[in-house]
């Protein structure tokens, strides 16, 4: 189950349209599980592990007497490779989550991914400090590395001092995150003095590295490597390796082994190499369907099966694969397409920016304009004067953020992509000068 810091509400809203019937949790999330499983078709909880202040309901049962209780008959379930093996919600950034139904055979090719392309191997250790409910942690880290051979540790919660010091502990090979996590880790006092000499690859996903964090690993001989990918896709779908990292930086790498790309326009017919469209992704570890929506599945699939990202980006000449941003946070101001995402990594460039995410918001004479909300790094200031220098002569006058605000946090889903929508909600409520 998720961690605390989000809304029972959203927990209860997809364990209904799952119709799950059992809820197993851990003490920890007692109350979490209690509140989110109200008025559902949970009839069982059981826990993993015991309270303790023994405060956790006499009908709640517990997975080690259930264990223990167990007969010693091997139960041999047939499974198909079409079979459901997960249903993975989507992380709802941009509109509601929706139950993306993984089969054995998506888990299983995108591991095959994972494997040609990465070099994992059974002395290999991966520190997982995003959770397993999240496609990336899941499907790049635990499975392969355990389809390998290799060694994995789970953490509960993600913190930067305990992350530094289990790499340095367990000999860590392999760490996967988000920008974010990877720049609190470079950013904690503890990092000059960590030996991580074991580390030989970090993946990161979500959105580009930036640059600072990127010189910050590799001044320690800590190259990348890069991706993209979703939910829907098991969740690989492209990969930067290291020795690209340079050369095509700010893309998201070539097609994984057994994974198709393809960038199409509005018809759905494939576009030239530097033509923006949408992202269509094909091969075995792309889903079929979404559970208990036919709407949404149709609509996610191109006539010819291709599966829909509604992601915008281009393929340069020698097929690497670079991205513009999501449909749905593409502003039109004034008939001009805006991508976000080309705005926040010039941002980015400004050492006193620890995050940033822009999104448009409504203009009597543009239709929308460009407003970015920036969260500063600890001790550090950002005068507006400041940013439009640094942006004038980089973006187009009408890529220029009309409005800044500075905010203390940013709005995050768990997995910590920043939830535009909040954001936009926001902006449509106020109007600072």
């Amino acid at each position: 189950m998720k961690n605390k810091g989000t809304g029972s509400w959203i927990h209860r809203r997809r364990v209904k349209s799952a119709g799950a019937t059992t809820l197993i949790h851990s003490a920890e999330l007692t109350g979490l599980a209690t509140a989110g499983s109200a008025g559902t078709g949970v009839a069982r909880r059981i826990l993993v592990d015991a309270a303790v202040d023994g405060s956790v309901d006499a009908d709640v049962e517990h997975l080690d007497r259930i264990i223990a209780a167990a007969t010693h008959e091997h139960r041999d379930e047939p499974v198909d490779l079409t079979d459901p093996a997960v249903i993975q919600y989507t992380s709802g950034t941009t509109g509601h989550p929706k139950g993306a139904v993984l089969s054995h055979q998506n888990i299983a090719w995108n591991s095959f991914n994972v494997l040609v392309d990465y070099e994992l191997s059974v002395r290999s250790v991966a520190l997982m400090i995003s959770p397993m409910f999240h496609s990336a942690a899941l499907g790049m880290g635990v499975l392969p590395m355990l389809l390998k051979g290799g060694t994995v540790v789970l953490e509960p919660h993600f913190d930067a001092g305990r992350a530094l010091e289990l790499v340095q502990r367990h000999r860590v090979t392999y760490l996967s995150g988000v920008p974010t996590t990877f720049q609190l880790i470079c950013e904690h006092p503890a990092w000059p003095a960590t030996d991580l000499s074991s580390l030989q690859m970090l993946t990161c996903g979500g959105s580009a590295v930036p640059a600072r964090v990127l010189d910050a690993y590799e001044q320690r001989g800590l190259p990348f490597t890069g991706g993209y990918g979703m939910t829907e896709t098991s969740p690989g779908a492209t990969s930067l390796l290291p020795r690209h990292s340079r050369t095509k930086a700010g893309s998201a790498g070539l097609p994984h082994f057994f994974t198709d790309i393809r960038i199409a326009d509005e018809a759905g017919q494939p576009l030239l190499a530097g033509q923006p469209g949408e992202i269509q992704i094909q091969g075995p570890n792309v889903i079929d369907g979404y559970w208990n929506r036919p709407e949404a599945t149709v609509q996610s699939y191109a006539e010819d099966g291709w599966f829909r990202s509604g992601d915008i980006g281009y393929l340069d000449r020698d097929g690497f694969l670079f991205i513009s941003d999501r449909l749905k946070d593409m502003i039109i101001s004034g008939g001009e397409n805006i991508y976000p995402a080309e705005i926040e990594q010039i941002i980015l460039e400004l050492d006193a920016v620890g995050s940033v995410a822009v999104v448009g918001v409504p203009d009597e004479k543009w239709g929308e304009v460009p407003r970015a909300y920036i969260q500063l790094r600890p001790g550090h200031t950002l005068s507006e004067d400041r940013l439009r220098a640094h942006l004038v002569g980089r973006l187009a006058r009408y890529k220029m953020p009309k409005t800044v605000v500075t905010v203390d946090d940013m709005p995050r889903t768990s997995s910590g992509k920043i939830r535009r929508r909040d954001l936009r909600s926001v902006a449509i409520e106020t109007n600072p000068s």
